[in-house]
Formats: C-alpha cells, sequence, structure tokens
C-alpha cells in the first residue's frame, strides 16, 4: 500500500458547537484560510510487459556435440534473443493539475480527517490510516537458480589436459560423460563397489555426479543465461483505433514506437459513453467535496496475430464530476468515504450516528 499523507483537519478548528456547512473551492487556497487542498486523478493504461533476455554462449566442444553426444541443432554461434512472457493491462491514476480543490473549514465546523496518497490525490474521508483498503499480496520472488557456477576444466583429468587436439579432448571428455552416467545408474542400483551407508550420503554423491556431468556436458551443448525483465507502458486514453502500445523485437526486446526492428502491438480504445453525459448548462458549480464518476471505454490490445485484451476499463477523461454534499458532514453523523484512487470514483460511503 502506498504511503499516505494523512491530513487531521480537527486540530485546526475549535470545538463543534454549531452546524457550519464545509466550503469548497477550485483550485489553490492561499492566506489564513484552514482547510486542506487535494487532487483528483485522471486515468491512464497501463501495460505491463513481462519479458526475458536470453544468452546462449557456445561451449568450446560445440562442433562435436552431435559425434560424440548426439546432441543435435547445437549452435557453435553465440546468440541473444528475447521472449515476450504476459502482458497485463490496468488503469492507474495520475494527479489532475486541472482538478484541484480545497476544502475550506469555517469555525466551528465538522472537521472530517482526510486522507491523500502522496501524490496529493483524495483516498479516503473519516476512514483513517487506509482503512477499507485491501493489502495487496506481497510478490511472490522468483525462485533463484541455486545451481552453483563450475569451471568444467576442474574436473578434467590430466589425460584429457594433455591430449594433442580439440577433438582428442572432446573425446575424451565425452567418454567421462559416460563413465559419470554409468556411476549414476550403479549407485542407483545398489551395485556399486563402495555403496553409501544411508540416503544422505547417497544424495551427496549423486548431486556430486549431476553437477559434474552438466559441466561437461555444458563444455559441447553451451549456456543458456535468462534474465526476466518488466517493461511498464503507460498510455493517456482517447479514443483511437490500431494505435501502436508498443513494438518488441526478439533481438533487441522493447523498442520505441517508430523503430520497425520491433513487431508492432496496437491498441483500440473506444468511449462507451457511459455513464451519459449531461450537457453543459454553464449553470454548474462547485458544490461540496468533488469526486469523478468515470466513464467506460471498450479497450482492445493486439499482437502477434492474437488478440492479447479485449475487456472493458474505467476511465476518467470519459466520465465527469460529482460532489458530495456539505450538509452530509455534520455533528449528526460521520460520514465514511473511501475513493479509488485509480480513478476518483467512490468506492464506497458508509453513515455512522452520532
Amino acid at each position: 500500500m502506498k504511503k499516505k499523507n494523512i491530513v487531521l483537519l480537527s486540530a485546526l478548528l475549535f470545538s463543534v458547537s454549531a452546524i457550519a456547512q464545509t466550503e469548497v473551492t477550485t483550485g489553490i487556497m492561499r492566506g489564513k484560510d484552514y482547510g486542506v487542498t487535494y487532487v483528483l486523478p485522471k486515468t491512464e493504461i497501463e501495460l505491463t510487459v513481462q519479458a526475458t533476455k536470453h544468452i546462449y554462449t557456445p561451449g568450446e566442444f560445440s562442433k562435436y556435440a552431435d559425434r560424440y553426444l548426439r546432441l543435435n541443432n547445437v549452435s557453435s554461434e553465440p546468440e541473444t534473443y528475447w521472449t515476450l512472457d504476459k502482458i497485463q493491462t490496468a488503469v492507474v491514476g495520475i494527479p489532475d493539475k486541472e482538478n484541484i480543490y480545497f476544502v475550506k473549514m469555517k469555525d466551528k465546523t465538522v472537521a472530517p480527517l482526510i486522507e491523500l496518497s502522496k501524490d496529493g490525490i483524495v483516498y479516503s474521508i473519516n476512514m483513517p490510516l487506509g482503512s477499507g483498503q485491501k493489502k495487496a499480496a506481497p510478490a511472490t520472488p522468483k525462485a533463484a537458480d541455486n545451481t552453483p557456477n563450475v569451471n568444467p576444466r576442474s574436473f578434467l583429468t590430466e589425460e584429457i589436459l594433455m591430449a594433442n587436439s580439440t577433438a582428442k579432448m572432446a573425446e575424451l571428455v565425452a567418454k567421462e560423460i559416460y563413465n559419470i552416467r554409468e556411476s549414476k545408474n550403479a549407485l542407483l542400483r545398489g551395485e556399486a563397489d563402495n555403496m553409501p551407508q544411508d540416503g544422505a550420503q547417497l544424495k551427496i554423491m549423486l548431486d556430486n555426479l549431476n553437477l559434474q556431468e552438466r559441466a561437461m556436458t555444458e563444455m559441447f551443448s553451451g549456456t543458456l543465461k535468462e534474465e526476466p525483465q518488466t517493461f511498464t507502458i503507460r498510455l493517456t486514453p482517447k479514443e483511437m483505433n490500431n494505435e501502436v502500445a508498443f513494438r518488441f523485437s526478439k533481438r533487441l526486446g522493447i523498442v520505441a514506437n517508430d523503430d520497425l526492428a520491433g513487431e508492432p502491438y496496437y491498441i483500440s480504445i473506444t468511449d462507451l459513453k457511459t455513464p451519459a453525459i449531461p450537457k453543459e448548462d454553464g449553470k454548474k458549480k462547485v458544490d461540496g467535496v468533488a469526486y469523478n464518476v468515470p466513464g467506460r471505454a471498450h479497450v482492445i490490445l493486439t499482437g502477434n496475430n492474437k488478440k492479447i485484451f479485449d475487456g472493458e476499463l474505467p476511465v476518467t477523461q470519459f466520465g465527469t464530476i460529482e460532489y458530495l454534499a456539505p450538509v452530509l458532514f455534520n455533528k449528526n453523523s460521520t460520514i465514511k468515504v473511501l475513493f479509488d484512487t485509480a480513478t476518483g470514483g467512490l468506492i464506497k460511503v458508509d453513515r455512522e450516528s452520532n
């Protein structure tokens, strides 16, 4: 949960002895007025792209992989390539500088507890410390590869190291790999000359043999290192049809939208005109605590000849602004309000009698 800036207005005001309405104005107030400035959010569509960079390094005996170990299609050339693993679509809120409000508390008013995000976006009223918010589940870290990196040459015998040609070395290393496999099979069948005394010793012996086999085999097959990376792409929603959201290159990963080296991924956004917004007559004025009523957008994301996302998302810019009446905040009851910081819309409104 984002760190919140909590503004307790009660400490700034006189004790309640009469009801006075809360006055709200647009813009940032200056002077000696007591109150709090907050901002409504506007929506951005966020694409989270998870990709993996693969780095292949050929082994020194890669040319002999098929001859001695029957490993097919082993390349002798280094290679770096990318794979696109997952794309997630969501909306996020950023401060809308055109919708800044100041809640002015008159003397003897009922002062609410207003909670703001670190960006100044209104989060809640009379719901301190983020009550009512569901905490995001902690991200599960990807299991680290604990396989130790070893130098395969540390397992080579004197005979192998003294070989007079690369081809001869490759042949001897391959024979050593087959000997290791035979030793593993003998241990598993209980036919080894020196059998371990218990399961723990057996595991240690098998682990050591597996480590040697892997290291020597990689002298033929090469190594493949994987580096997962996450890219975040923000788009300001407007009606659009098949515009490039981003480009992905198998050779370079995420590239600029105008870089033709990458394959384009397209996005279409349609305003669903929900809710129906009445035409402005010029008479609407600030009256109470402002909040957004976000509209709905139909969003389609396509790429690689398939549809990746097809659904509706809330979009503040396609909606309107409404107000919580000041009379709600009086001494007879406590109004608790929770806002969606991504859209500025209401999540819930509760009333408690005092």
